[in-house]
């Protein structure tokens, strides 16, 4: 996993200081090698899960206290007391209601390239933040031991939008991410905290599977910075078989990020033998070039067995290598490799000249030829989100 647990992190750390008859503990900053972490323990758990409830939004009332949310394109119709397919969002007597605002279940300081985003503050750090539960099961979930939980049933620590605006500032650190599980299921906590931080300087990036509904993607929009969205494949089948889900509604919002022109990256974890042939990659880079643009960024990511994918070898550094060229070939800019450090694919080139404009291996990076937003060698604009 890329992500802390409680649980982990506490081992890590040692002990927490406690605050005598409060309901929070004191921070405690680790270091780890490089990495700062925060926690925050819960003293008293007297309210219980309750600190975490908020009424939902994006959801109807129907009859007999039933509702209908409309966060996600699985628009699931919820009785009393029981809750939508996420695990997260629950039905109180006709209200619809949130169990995981400020519910984070892990919390870590990430290098931006780790989301992946190449195109976003090279080098930045991003204070990335998880609560349990997901609106799909990838069956080669990395992150499955949060993802497809309830939230009860994961420690989890009560971290508000405004001490993660207020820590962010403090630490000079430049985004926070939404990540590691899927961002869709806490929206209101993401939605707040983006608000906030955008109101201090601070960015905001959704990691996200695309799986959401119109509205609440385009107010979201308003507030963030940048959004990575793992496209799983580029067929119905293996959405319906692998994910739990379909293909179309994250095509729509691609285009909806498109529209709005919010900066977005694409990642491609290519699974062994499942969504990896040449005609299928061939026909999404295809799509991607006409209908989001040539310079919209692409990752191929390597697959290694995990969950329930467990009997498929890693992905062969040869097929990613393919999908690499074949993007290239489909006219895409912005082609990479993922998950192989040390590979060409890593770095970003000048469409142009072909030069080495932000130079990577792994999470480490060794140059940026980028001034203003321009390569310094031949003066070709390349797209992101860069520094001055």
């Amino acid at each position: 996993m890329g992500d802390l647990t409680r649980r982990s992190f506490l081992m890590k750390s040692g002990a927490v200081a406690a605050c005598a008859g409060g309901a929070l503990a004191a921070y405690r900053w680790v270091r780890n090698r490089d990495t700062v972490l925060l926690s925050q323990a819960v003293a008293n758990e007297a309210d219980g899960a309750a600190r975490f409830e908020r009424e939902a939004m994006y959801y109807k009332k129907l009859d007999e206290d039933r509702v209908e949310c409309e966060i996600c394109p699985r628009a699931c119709t919820v009785a009393p007391k029981e809750r939508g397919y996420c695990g997260v969002r629950e039905n109180v007597g006709g209200v619809y209601k949130t169990l995981v605002y400020g519910r984070a279940c892990s919390v870590h300081v990430d290098p931006i390239e780790k989301k992946p985003l190449f195109h976003v503050l090279p080098g930045a750090k991003a204070l990335s933040i998880a609560t349990a539960g997901c609106n799909m099961e990838c069956k080669f979930c990395q992150n499955w031991q949060i993802s497809q939980f309830r939230p009860e049933q994961i420690r989890s620590e009560y971290l508000p939008p405004e001490q993660l605006v207020r820590h962010s500032k403090h630490e000079g650190i430049e985004s926070i991410a939404f990540t590691y599980t899927e961002p869709v299921i806490f929206y209101e906590y993401m939605l707040d905290t983006a608000t906030l931080a955008k109101e201090h300087g601070v960015k905001s990036v959704m990691i996200s599977n695309g799986y959401i509904k119109e509205k609440p993607m385009a107010e979201l929009c308003e507030h963030l910075s940048a959004v990575k969205i793992d496209l799983k494949a580029f067929t119905e089948k293996f959405y319906v078989e692998s994910c739990s889900g379909e293909l179309q509604p994250v095509l729509d919002t691609l285009k909806l990020l498109g529209k709005k022109k919010m900066w977005c990256e694409i990642v491609v974890l290519l699974v062994t033998t499942l969504n990896d042939s040449k005609d299928e990659i061939t026909r999404m880079c295809t799509w991607i070039h006409g209908e989001l643009g040539p310079d919209v960024p692409i990752h191929f990511s390597r697959f290694y067995p995990t969950y329930k994918v467990k009997n498929l070898p890693p992905t062969p550094i040869s097929t990613l290598t393919r999908a690499w060229e074949i993007a290239r070939e489909a006219g895409l800019n912005f082609a990479y490799v993922g998950n192989v450090p040390g590979h060409e694919g890593e770095s970003t080139y000048c469409p142009d000249c072909k030069k080495i404009v932000v130079r990577r291996v792994g999470y480490r990076i060794s140059q940026v030829g980028i001034e203003n937003g321009t390569c310094k060698y031949c003066g070709r604009s390349i797209p992101g989100i860069w520094r001055a």
